[in-house]
């Protein structure tokens, strides 16, 4: 897909964006050694269930951690030189892990300078639906050989003074919040903040952010529908990739045990209901 200055490339498997150009530069991590994966999507949860089993009643479902969509293969809908359509649907082998009907439809657009991307999905049973989401996209840092990754930041669009979380050995949501590394509205990026995993935003007040520092490109990320956001790295020296990933829902916390649907973060829908989602990636030339 291409317009004007951005180009970008969906694959098939996971329906996860592959590349995202930017006139000379090329943003979104490339899968590297240090991670495999480059912009996966998460579904039906994000992050990790306790001992990785959804509870459904008097039934139990081994799901690992982020769900199975994300090595799925999406079946092609529509595809034009700008924009594509990709559709996953529950089958006999999801319903091993996942026992609800669903379809998931993701849209790949370029518009205006920027990559849209809508998931909508829908409750195709005669059942509620439970479900978490979210996107999990990877950009180099830094953007723009040369640069230390120091010198970058991330811009809040809103102050940002509520604790955040952080995850605990097991992979589960620690239930002592931590203060916010967010100084009003900017986050000094370094190796340390990801020590210990991601940082979670589960009382998110901004509804975009801006990654930038003082030369090269920027990016900006919209989103709409997520009510949570997590920044993860795997710290290295080197060159290597932040995540910028906007949620819905994150892993169970430490101290909670119950039916998934119950699980905090989720989503419930009706029967025949659909439930929309979207991110905007816009790119911007050094500053």
């Amino acid at each position: 897909m291409r317009l004007g200055d951005l180009e970008a490339a969906v694959s098939a498997m996971g329906a996860e964006l592959h590349s995202l150009r930017y006139q000379e530069w090329d943003l979104l991590w490339d899968g590297g050694t240090l991670w495999p994966r480059r912009a996966p999507l998460l579904f039906p949860i994000v992050g990790a269930l306790k001992d990785d089993t959804l509870r459904d009643g008097d039934r139990a479902f081994t799901l690992p951690k982020h769900g199975f969509a994300r090595d799925r293969a999406f079946a092609w809908i529509e595809r034009t030189p700008r924009s594509c359509t990709l559709e996953l649907a529950d089958d006999e082998t999801t319903r091993t892990a996942y026992p609800f009907a669903f379809r998931l439809r993701v849209r790949y657009e370029i518009e205006a300078g920027a990559l849209c991307t809508e998931l909508a999905l829908t409750n195709s049973g005669e059942a509620p639906l439970p479900a978490s989401l979210g996107g999990h996209p990877a950009f180099r840092w830094p953007l723009a050989p040369g640069l230390p990754k120091t010198a970058y930041r991330v811009v809040f669009a809103e102050d940002e003074p509520d604790p955040i979380r952080r995850l605990d050995a097991r992979g589960l949501l620690d239930p002592v919040p931590r203060p916010t590394p967010v100084q009003g509205r900017i986050l000094d990026l370094r190796e340390g903040l990801f020590a210990d995993d991601a940082l979670i935003f589960d009382r998110l007040r901004s509804r975009s952010l801006r990654l930038e520092a003082g030369g090269g490109p920027a990016l900006e990320l919209a989103w709409e529908g997520f009510p949570h956001l997590g920044l993860w790295a795997k710290p290295d020296p080197g060159p290597s990739f932040l995540c910028l990933e906007p949620w819905q829902g994150f892993a169970s916390p430490a101290d909670w045990d119950g039916d998934f649907a119950d699980k905090p973060g989720v989503v419930i829908l009706a029967p025949g209901e659909t439930r929309r989602w979207s991110y905007t990636l816009t790119p911007t030339a050094a500053g």
